[in-house]
């Protein structure tokens, strides 16, 4: 296979664009095949401007309602409404980068649940609400800043036995992904996150399906579980 065949097919797996099969095969090889895994990290690093660019859609009333119902099912007092009024997050200043006022609310909503009330809890710098290919909420990370940062999960997520589960964020293009992490399953965890610049709003936060042991090129390699863009806490 020559190397402009080998980063077709790299940018096609990391696109979604393979079939069931192929992909299966994609995915499997990245353990075996070290030319094949350092392609599909290339592939990654010169797709992250779609990620950074890519305009985010609001999921339906319903979708929200069931969040609602879910955080409600662990909380004594009731939850309030989303408020349609964009906030920070989705700034129309900050173009192409916007999120819905949705998903702004539902960031809010989700980190009372996280940070469970304490009037002694730390405040995070940022908060992302990690959405899947469908649009369904997956898992919140708080992000503290240096490096001190947690994920909590708020759907259940299925993980091979031969694959581990990698949380990664991108302080900038220039850096590139950085790991923050590996987990051994989906209840809340601290990452093991090293010293980063200060998160910002807007940045940009996911997790893959990685071999076991992590990514063997250290960037994303694997299939994309959820992202989202992190929005600036107030006060902060």
């Amino acid at each position: 296979m020559t190397q402009d065949t080998l980063d077709a097919r790299a940018d096609a797996f990391v696109l979604g664009l393979l079939d069931d099969d192929q992909e299966a095969e994609a995915e499997a090889a990245l353990i075996a095949d070290a030319t094949w895994a350092a392609a599909v990290a290339r592939s990654r690093d010169r797709l992250l401007p779609l990620d950074m660019t890519a305009e985010e859609h609001p999921g339906a009333e319903a979708l929200w309602e069931g969040i609602r119902a879910r955080l409600a099912a662990s909380q004594p007092i009731p939850l309030p409404t989303p408020n349609p009024v964009p906030t920070a997050a989705n700034s129309p200043r900050r173009p192409g980068r916007m999120l819905p006022a949705g998903i702004a609310a539902a960031i809010g909503i989700l980190a009372g649940a996280v940070l469970g009330g304490s009037w002694f809890a730390p405040e995070p710098v940022v908060i992302a609400v990690l959405l899947d290919n469908a649009g369904a909420p997956t898992a919140v990370v708080e992000d503290y800043g240096g490096a001190d940062a947690r994920i909590r999960f708020v759907n259940g997520v299925e993980v091979p036995q031969d694959r581990q589960m990698q949380v990664w964020t991108l302080p900038s293009a220039e850096m590139g992904p950085i790991s923050l992490g590996l987990l051994t399953g989906t209840g809340t965890a601290d990452l093991d996150a090293p010293r980063l610049p200060e998160p910002a709003d807007g940045q940009l936060y996911e997790i893959t399906l990685e071999p076991r042991g992590g990514s063997p090129t250290g960037r994303p390699t694997g299939a994309i579980l959820a992202k989202g863009l992190a929005a600036r806490q107030e006060g902060i």
